[in-house]
């Protein structure tokens, strides 16, 4: 009959891997130095990633009945070891939420992969593997590759916009003054330059951060969120500014879809980073 492999006792978040049997925190397969007692409260969190572990919990977990000790004081100094080695913070966490008076929360979406050798599969039976998924999104959770590559071809897409309408400044300004007052064409041309010249930073920041897995992303995109969704809904009409060339239908369609686009951006963030976005 197999043994279950200590392997299997991993959990993963974000670019951390905790062995559990071996008592291992590691980042980006990296080993990072964590002590006992700071590991032990990261292992109980895992174990209800979610929930509320209370102080109490911890403290009959962690110290025996006749243990002597500054038990809040040791908490607090265990706990805050164990944000360090993840880079996390009490003021804007991304892993350990601290709830004032009562205990903490692991805020991270926890991956448990099965290495054990798997036992023999009985004729017929085909069952599909059980999935992960995303504890706010109630959606299957995809691999961080897949996610952070498309949101990065979103943002070099909007790049290509905004580099294509400066180049195309006098056509733009040609056809909005077609069907346009003077002082409309004026206006869509000022809106083209502000946008543009605000985009295109924008949307280098956003691929060098998910270019280097940059891990306050999440946290990063819905603070600026809003910014994000004004640029991109100003943008969606651009296509009807080539209605001459592809038809009204084919413009209304691109916009429609361009339209949902920021959306679609805030959902791929908070896929890839779990445990930072709102």
């Amino acid at each position: 009959m197999p043994q279950s492999s200590p392997a299997g006792k991993i959990a993963r978040f974000g670019v951390f891997a905790v062995d559990l049997a071996a008592g291992e925190l590691r980042k980006n397969g990296v080993r990072i130095r964590l002590q006992e007692q700071p590991f032990q409260i990261l292992a109980i969190l895992l174990e209800r990633p979610g929930d509320v572990v209370t102080r109490e919990e911890l403290r009959q977990r962690l110290w025996p009945a006749d243990t002597f000790v500054d038990f809040d004081h040791s908490l607090n100094t265990a706990v805050n070891k164990l944000r360090e080695a993840l880079g996390d913070s009490a003021s804007s966490p991304r892993y350990v939420e601290t709830l004032a008076r009562r205990g903490y929360r692991f805020l991270g979406t926890v991956e448990r992969p099965d290495t054990s050798d798997p036992a023999p599969a009985a004729p017929g039976d085909d069952k599909p593997a059980a999935k992960t998924f995303h504890r706010d999104l109630e959606v299957p959770v995809p691999r961080r590759s897949l996610t952070r590559g498309l949101f990065a071809l979103i943002q070099v897409m909007y790049l290509i916009f905004y580099v294509a309408a400066l180049f195309r400044l006098p056509g733009i300004q040609r056809i909005t003054s077609a069907f346009l007052p003077a002082w409309g064409a004026l206006v869509i041309f000022a809106a083209v330059l502000v946008t543009a010249g605000v985009g295109i930073p924008l949307r280098c920041y956003l691929i060098s951060a998910v270019a280097f897995d940059y891990q306050r992303l999440g946290e990063k995109f819905q603070r600026m969120f809003l910014i994000v969704l004004v640029l991109d809904q100003l943008w969606a009409i651009a296509p009807f500014l080539m209605t001459h060339e592809i038809g009204f239908g084919a413009a209304f369609a691109a916009t429609a879809a361009l339209l949902y686009v920021p959306f679609s951006e805030r959902t791929l963030v908070r896929l890839a980073y779990p445990g930072t976005a709102a």
